[in-house]
């Protein structure tokens, strides 16, 4: 009688043990999804991150919807360049007066190069990625397309960015500026101009322009002497902001409102994302910040 007593017992107790684990089990699986971040809210009306290694999605809204994308064309002025075969970083370029009267005309951001001085191809991609300067936008797709006139130059160099787009795979983008300033034909979507970036990233140089907080270029005048500049800061604010930021582009204007392709490495993960048409420059930090944060939670 006592024996069958205490096997009752036991197997109650057996039985509240393995109820006990199933509880805990559920709740343990249950509870997952709990800790896992949450999708960021964000002003901006487009945007898209993904994992620099595998180039998986981890966060996107409205990523294959056409925008006006501002100065992150740039991107594109930049890959071109970079990606000429017979590119020579140190060759000297002539800034022209019309360079000059371009970014005049059209109120654009610039690098302040001086007509006449003597720049090299490196200075450019310096000037054109950290002032976000529409004259070494300018001087680069002159000097990089071909033809016989200027017009022409331009005309070719804006084909490369077309032809390159294609060749990435960027379905909804296409150009009609070397700088942004486009003629109402100029847009991408957050997910094409993160694939961009994703590969304009794998040039040793692209990283270290974006990356690159300050610089400052020693340009040679019409008389042959040394011109100093006024040092260009990156217009990027998360280079100052996050911990890890590691590029790319701000971008914006009255169509494409306030635009960041942006790229932080932490724990040996890049996450590289886009926003477009935030509604402020403070907003499109904020938006950034978010996404970042929210790739990195979700590569774990």
């Amino acid at each position: 009688m006592k024996t069958g007593i205490q096997g009752t017992r036991l197997r109650r107790a057996v039985a509240v043990a393995m109820t006990a684990g199933a509880v805990l089990a559920t709740g343990a699986l249950t509870a997952a999804p709990a800790q896992a971040a949450a999708a960021p809210s964000i002003g901006a009306k487009g945007g898209f991150v993904m994992d620099n290694a595998s180039g998986k999605s981890l966060y996107s809204k409205a990523a294959d919807t056409r925008r006006s994308t501002g100065s992150t064309t740039k991107i594109m002025t930049a890959k071109v360049v970079l990606s000429d075969p017979k590119l020579n970083l140190d060759a000297k370029v002539t800034i022209q007066k019309a360079y000059s009267d371009y970014v005049v005309k059209n109120n654009a951001s610039l690098a302040r190069l001086i007509v006449g001085d003597k720049v090299t191809v490196r200075q450019l991609l310096y000037g054109l990625m950290l002032p976000s300067g529409c004259d070494a936008a300018y001087a680069l797709a002159d000097k990089f397309g071909s033809g016989s006139t200027r017009e022409a130059r331009v005309k070719s160099f804006i084909a490369k960015m077309n032809s390159t787009a294609k060749s990435l795979g960027m379905k909804n983008t296409h150009f009609d500026s070397f700088d942004g300033i486009g003629k109402g034909n100029n847009y991408s979507t957050p997910r094409d101009l993160t694939i961009l970036t994703r590969s304009a990233m794998k040039n040793s140089t692209f990283r270290t322009i974006v990356k690159t907080k300050s610089y400052t270029a020693k340009t040679i005048t019409k008389t042959g002497s040394t011109r100093t500049m006024a040092p260009w800061k990156n217009t990027n604010p998360l280079l100052s902001s996050y911990k890890g930021a590691i590029g790319v582009k701000t971008g914006s204007g009255p169509q494409s409102k306030y635009c960041l392709v942006f790229a932080a490495t932490r724990n040996g993960r890049t996450v590289i994302g886009t926003v477009l048409a935030s509604p402020s420059a403070a907003q499109r930090s904020t938006d950034a910040t978010k996404l970042l944060n929210y790739g990195f939670a979700r590569l774990g």
